[in-house]
């Protein structure tokens, strides 16, 4: 059976966003560590884990982080020394409302997490042209430097302070580079998309670059605004992953619908009736870029066609708008470090291999 091309092929509605697995297992590792089940959560979520290449929808995601919290009565997932109770992500974000900039709001939220998360250290620190938010453990959080349990505890809290940054401020807030203090996990291609393409691994302490001006930002959010943002619980703020990344999933769309056919920026910028110029800025305010969201389609539409399918390689080349199957062989060897028949004959093989290691794909260069 020959396999839908890449722009009839089945997947979430227009313009929803979904995350790599590598978000879900992780939001669950202390769960997991706590010896509770997640599977009839999953279930409740509609989410499924067996098959590591299918992403999630961000929907479906945010209703997990809430089932989780609920589940455990924390709101830190279990990830830490003591719960983060019930109503804790409330208060974090009535301190921040009314303050007069995002620099005393940041101040404020530090202060209120020192409370309620003793085990991991914010600061925020500036000059004249960029500022820093460092986030670092107070106790080691997981039982070695790559545990999913620390990984995703540093995940979250960026996400978590950056999201809220951006909503209180009424607009998308580019980090302009992100140390992590972990190796480069499996999932690491979505952050580009979460976090931006400026991210690097195996540091001390996270830290997180942005220009200095955007700590003098006005707060733009009030009492009703605050009260609607709650209404959907702490999960809503997985949401922002979309909210605030919407260039990013139109041009994802893009590109994807038109699959073969290999649009150039120019050629996007034009369908969105935009200059290429402005297209250019509103990914990097994103913390993206053209080229790492083109080779984020086809790593994903492509491993998920050799994981999923018999699907010839010249064939699968071709639907990916490559050149020729040469230059699908040298993207291949740079995600997984295999050629797409190795990389697929490993899968065959339970993971095994002819050479006993396992098959690892390797975020998208770019």
């Amino acid at each position: 059976m020959v396999p839908p091309r890449p722009g009839n092929a089945a997947r979430s509605p227009r313009n929803s966003a979904t995350v790599a697995t590598g978000f879900v297992s992780g939001m669950l590792s202390g769960m997991l560590r706590h010896g509770r089940d997640p599977t009839p959560l999953l279930a409740a979520a509609g989410i499924e884990l067996a098959d590591s290449a299918t992403r999630v929808p961000v929907d479906r995601y945010a209703r997990l982080y809430n089932l989780v919290i609920d589940a455990l009565a924390d709101e830190g997932f279990g990830l830490f020394s003591l719960p983060m109770r019930p109503g804790a992500f409330e208060f974090l974000c009535r301190s921040m409302l009314g303050a007069s900039d995002l620099r005393e709001a940041l101040w404020r939220a530090q202060r209120f997490l020192a409370l309620v998360l003793p085990d991991l250290s914010i600061a925020v620190r500036s000059s004249v042209r960029h500022a820093e938010l460092e986030i670092s453990e107070t106790r080691p959080l997981g039982l070695a430097y790559a545990d999913p349990v620390r990984v995703f505890a540093f995940e979250w809290l960026l996400r978590l302070l950056h999201g809220l940054a951006c909503w209180f401020a009424g607009r998308g807030l580019a980090l302009d580079a992100v140390r992590f203090p972990y190796p480069r996990p499996a999932h690491a291609a979505d952050y580009a998309l979460v976090y931006t393409e400026h991210s690097s691994f195996d540091g001390e302490v996270l830290q997180a670059q942005f220009r200095a001006n955007l700590l003098d930002l006005p707060l733009r959010r009030d009492e009703a605004a605050l009260n609607a943002f709650l209404e959907s619980g702490p999960g809503k703020i997985s949401m922002l992953y979309r909210r605030d990344r919407e260039a990013v999933f139109r041009v994802r769309d893009l590109l994807r619908d038109a699959l073969p056919d290999n649009l150039s920026l120019e050629d996007v910028a034009h369908r969105l009736h935009m200059s290429p110029r402005t297209l250019h800025r509103r990914l990097e305010e994103e913390g993206s870029g053209f080229r790492a969201i083109k080779d984020a389609i086809r790593r994903d539409i492509a491993l998920s066609r050799l994981t999923k399918t018999g699907q010839p390689i010249a064939t699968l080349a071709s639907d990916l708008g490559y050149a020729d199957a040469s230059a699908f062989y040298r993207a291949c060897v740079g995600w997984t470090g295999l050629s797409p028949e190795r990389f697929r004959r490993r899968l065959q093989q339970g993971n095994g291999g002819d050479e006993g290691s396992p098959v690892r794909a390797r975020p998208p260069s770019g």
